[in-house]
């Protein structure tokens, strides 16, 4: 019924830059808080970066200064531009939203398929 879709993840070189791209879809009508969470192979998932419907941000220590979340309400779309990659950020990338499908139903938590996401040289 709801679906997030995931692009943008792939190879790239340490230093180089990457833009990931996650759209809803289906029976959606508002959107609350929008987030990106990252898995490496044999650790834990972690939260790097959350933004409100109104536009403020979060991030994990390890990120910030380098990637830069966003949002298109109109496209209940959501981005995270990655800069300045370091091996250490090699991990599935999963989008993350708060969804209501009624205007008087709950939020619940939706997630996209995941993308992989590698710096490597």
């Amino acid at each position: 019924q709801v679906q997030l879709v995931e692009s943008g993840g792939g190879l790239v070189q340490p230093g180089g830059s990457l833009r990931l791209s996650c759209a809803a879809s289906g029976s959606i009508f508002s959107i609350n808080a929008m987030a990106w969470y990252r898995q490496a192979p044999g650790k834990q998932r972690e939260l790097v970066a959350s933004i409100t419907k109104s536009g403020s941000t979060n991030y994990t220590d390890p990120v910030k200064g380098r990637f830069t979340i966003t949002r298109d309400n109109a496209k209940n779309t959501v981005y995270l531009q990655m800069n300045s990659l370091k091996p250490e950020d090699t991990a599935v990338y999963y989008c993350n939203a708060r969804i209501a499908t009624r205007s008087w139903g709950t939020f619940y938590n939706y997630w996209g398929q995941g993308t992989q996401v590698t710096v490597s040289s």
